[in-house]
């Protein structure tokens, strides 16, 4: 996956050449040495100034991979994060805010109509550190085995695949039921200021949103579909700013692990 800087998003909507000189820079020269499945117009570019060039953008980097069929091999799409939703519980009810529909209702039909997902940044995280008092840090954690709540007749029993259903019930609300999501970022901190950021409780996290994730069990909504995951981050970053956020890396800065992590996948499947 690879992304599109949010100050380049007007040019690449503007001018269709500009499309094609990104292709021509930052894709053709690297494949297929380089397997990308996904251009990611902009993060978190929705709502923001950027908006409105986000869908022109997508359209034309989806045109200018058009040389060679790659565009039947490497999808275009724009990264969101939850800020474009204005209702998370329950799940059935989430819905996206009147701002952000304006711009995603034809972003999603059109991500649709090239075969391409939608992908979200999916904090816990966050979630939990802004409404501790309404969230258990075990749910958040993926600790809990017997369900937390049931919606709609589907049982919850943890955050990330409510936060994930809550996503698909605004995309079907939009008229886009068939539209898939990948997880672009996820991930917990080893620091920072919460009581929550540390080594124990990222290493919790992420050894269980893998597993979890290898499982194929999906969400209660997509039952049996993989959630294609990525881990924010690999390593930390430290001129990132704020406290909460430099330090979500598996890797510190001296590029030693925090803590061991599993990727392997469960025996039987």
């Amino acid at each position: 996956m690879v992304g599109v800087p949010n100050q380049d998003i007007q040019d690449l909507a503007l001018y269709y050449d500009a499309a094609q000189d990104w292709v021509a820079t930052n894709i053709r020269p690297y494949w297929p040495d380089v397997k990308f499945r996904q251009i990611v117009v902009g993060n978190n570019a929705i709502p923001g100034e950027s908006a409105e060039f986000v869908l022109p953008a997508i359209k034309n980097l989806h045109n200018a991979l058009k040389d060679g069929g790659l565009w039947h091999k490497i999808k275009v799409s724009t990264s969101v994060p939850s800020l474009v939703m204005a209702q998370f519980f329950p799940p059935s009810a989430g819905m996206f805010t009147e701002e952000s529909r304006f711009y995603m209702e034809p972003i999603a039909h059109y991500l649709h109509s090239i075969g391409a997902p939608l992908v979200a940044n999916i904090y816990p995280y966050f979630s939990y550190v802004e409404n501790p008092q309404y969230t258990w840090l075990p749910y958040a954690l993926f600790l809990k085995d017997s369900p937390m709540f049931t919606d709609s007749g589907n049982e919850y029993s943890n955050l990330f695949d409510a936060t994930v259903d809550a996503l698909y019930a605004a995309l079907e609300k939009v008229g886009a039921k068939e539209l898939k999501i990948v997880v672009g970022e996820t991930g917990w901190p080893s620091e920072g200021t919460n009581e929550a950021a540390r080594d124990g409780i990222a290493w919790i996290y992420n050894s269980n949103l893998v597993k979890h994730v290898l499982s194929s069990k999906g969400t209660p909504r997509r039952p049996g579909k993989l959630i294609e995951t990525y881990l924010f981050s690999l390593f930390d970053q430290d001129l990132m700013l704020g406290n909460d956020h430099h330090s979500f890396g598996l890797f510190g800065t001296d590029f030693r692990p925090h803590y061991p992590i599993d990727f392997m996948q469960p025996e039987g499947n």
